[in-house]
């Protein structure tokens, strides 16, 4: 290569069959849940054939276990970077939290919604280990949010005589109940609703301290 030659831009390698399915079953399987998306949906989806597909999974179920998995990894990355990570004060870092996930209520339904919460409600009793995989998934996720919350009740709330655990697994209860009940009235602004509810609770939970003044 001549010394003042630009060097080829490097390339960025497409991702594998097995990749591509597992990103597709995130999008099929919030539109469509688990009964109802077929392994054709999932091939179709990803552009691979059958026989790619049960290259990598034995079934459906062992893809959408996987997918859980892909899912746990991909939005555990999203959380991790998010700028409420930044903010000192942990009473204002839990309602940055909130923020944060009012922020990514956006477009249609199957997009913002999540797909653990999907997935638990449709396979809690028939598929026992696609129910503890979404389980286990939401409570990791809620326990990113005990120390923060233990900080604030320390700081905010010493005295309060409820659990930074039960708090954190409430976050999620609201999330996913305002997910559910956005997919029921078809409208996303019922889920940024139960957000901004949550937000006001946290409020009224974690009091700023009241400054007295001197006469």
């Amino acid at each position: 290569m001549h010394p003042d030659s630009t060097p080829p831009a490097p390339t960025t390698r497409p991702p594998d069959s097995r990749t591509r399915i597992l990103t597709a079953a995130l999008g099929v399987l919030r539109e469509k849940g688990y009964t109802a998306t077929t392994v054709d949906d999932l091939c179709r989806a990803a552009g691979v054939t059958k026989g790619s597909f049960f290259h990598h999974f034995e079934s459906k179920e062992a893809a959408v276990l996987a997918a859980i998995g892909h899912w746990n990894e991909t939005t555990g990355a999203l959380f991790a970077q998010a700028p409420y990570w930044q903010v000192a004060d942990p009473r204002a870092r839990l309602l940055a939290y909130l923020d944060f996930r009012a922020q990514l209520v956006r477009g249609a339904l199957p997009e913002f919604t999540c797909l653990l919460g999907t997935l638990a409600q449709e396979t809690f009793a028939s598929h026992p280990a696609l129910q503890a995989a979404c389980g286990a998934g939401i409570d990791a996720h809620a326990m990113t949010l005990v120390p923060i919350i233990e900080a604030a009740r320390l700081q905010h709330a010493p005295d309060a005589d409820w659990r930074a655990e039960s708090l954190a697994h409430h976050t999620q209860t609201v999330l996913q109940g305002g997910f559910v009940l956005a997919k029921a009235l078809n409208d996303p602004a019922v889920a940024l609703d139960a957000i901004a509810h949550l937000r006001r609770y946290i409020e009224q939970l974690l009091p700023h301290p009241t400054r007295s003044t001197s006469r």
